[in-house]
């Protein structure tokens, strides 16, 4: 039996595999917009874009004044390691899926956001 955890948002609680490093959205995402079959993961170097555009606009936001500085840079090493290649398995999103790249983009902050919480020690 697969062990989860449980994740909310606005429209309620579902149980996320506990191994994964994605949530709610992207297991949103993999029911609704499953089209072709592919996930994202199909394209090392489209995550490796979304990998750098993440990391800039951390580093732009920190600068700005508008992130943390030590959030920012937990952010710019998850994306780093993302770009070596780690955690590309997590996404998992079809690649040619509906809400205008929305769940493409939910997906990469989900897998961003748990190897960046984990750098930043919270």
């Amino acid at each position: 039996m697969t062990q989860t955890r449980l994740e909310h948002d606005l429209l309620g609680e579902r149980e996320v595999p506990a191994e994964r490093y994605y949530g709610i959205q992207t297991l949103r995402a993999l029911e609704n917009f499953n089209f072709t079959g592919i996930p994202v993961a199909h394209y090392p170097q489209f995550i490796k874009s979304l990998a750098y555009i993440k990391k800039a606009a951390a580093l732009a936001n920190a600068e700005l004044g508008l992130l943390e500085p030590r959030l920012a840079q937990a952010i710019a090493q998850a994306c780093d390691l993302i770009v070596a290649g780690r955690y590309h398995e997590e996404f998992v999103v079809d690649v040619i899926q509906g809400g205008a790249g929305t769940s493409t983009n939910m997906n990469a902050n989900e897998v961003i956001c748990e190897p960046g919480a984990r750098t930043a020690g919270a």
